[in-house]
C-alpha cells in the first residue's frame, strides 16, 4: 500500500486537527514533573495562523491521512503523525519531502526533551544551535533550535527566524 505526500487542500481540515489532537501531547511527555493541557490547535491562535500561512502537506494511504507537515522558506514549522501510523517511516517520508521543498539549508524547533524527534533529524543533518524557553499552554517548555546547513558551508541562522513554538 503506496503512501503519498500531497499538498493539503481545505478538506484534510478536520484529519489534520484530529492528527495534531492526538499528537501533540506526545512531544512533551519526556517532560518530567510538569503536566499539560491539551489546547485545540483550532482554538490555538498564533499556531493555528503559523500553519496556515504556511504550506502544508499530508501523507496519505488508501484516503486515509496519516501525518502532516508545514514549511514557511526555509523552517520547518510542523511534522506530525497520527499515533497509529509510527514507525512506519510517515514522519521521516514527509521530513524528506519538506526538505527537498526547502532546500539544504533548513531550520526548525524543536521540544529539547523530545529525543524520538531530535535522533530523527540528527539522521538528517540537523543540530541543536540555540537552547530557549517558550510555553504550551501557559506551561513552560525548554526548547532547541536545530539547523541544518547546505554544502556550501552557510552556518549561519536564518537572522529573520525568531524562536518558534514547539
Amino acid at each position: 500500500m503506496e503512501m503519498k505526500v500531497r499538498p493539503y487542500r481545505t478538506s484534510d481540515l478536520s484529519a489534520v486537527l484530529a492528527i495534531y489532537r492526538l499528537s501533540k501531547l506526545d512531544e512533551l511527555r519526556f517532560e518530567s514533573e510538569k503536566s499539560f493541557e491539551l489546547l485545540p490547535l483550532e482554538r490555538d491562535a498564533k499556531r493555528f495562523a503559523e500553519l496556515f500561512e504556511s504550506q502544508i502537506v499530508v501523507l496519505e494511504q488508501q484516503g486515509k491521512l496519516l501525518g502532516y507537515g508545514a514549511y514557511l522558506d526555509n523552517e520547518i514549522r510542523a511534522l506530525f503523525t497520527h499515533p497509529d501510523a509510527r514507525g512506519r517511516g510517515v514522519g521521516r517520508q514527509i521530513l524528506e519531502h519538506l526538505l527537498n521543498e526547502v532546500g539544504e539549508s533548513a531550520l526548525l524547533y524543536v521540544a529539547s526533551s523530545n529525543q524520538p524527534a531530535k535522533r530523527l533529524y540528527r539522521r538528517y543533518g540537523f543540530t541543536e544551535v540555540d537552547a530557549f524557553m517558550t510555553e504550551y499552554n501557559g506551561v513552560e517548555v525548554m526548547a532547541n533550535t536545530m539547523q541544518r546547513w547546505s554544502q556550501s558551508g552557510d552556518n549561519q541562522i536564518n537572522s529573520e527566524a525568531e524562536h518558534g513554538p514547539t
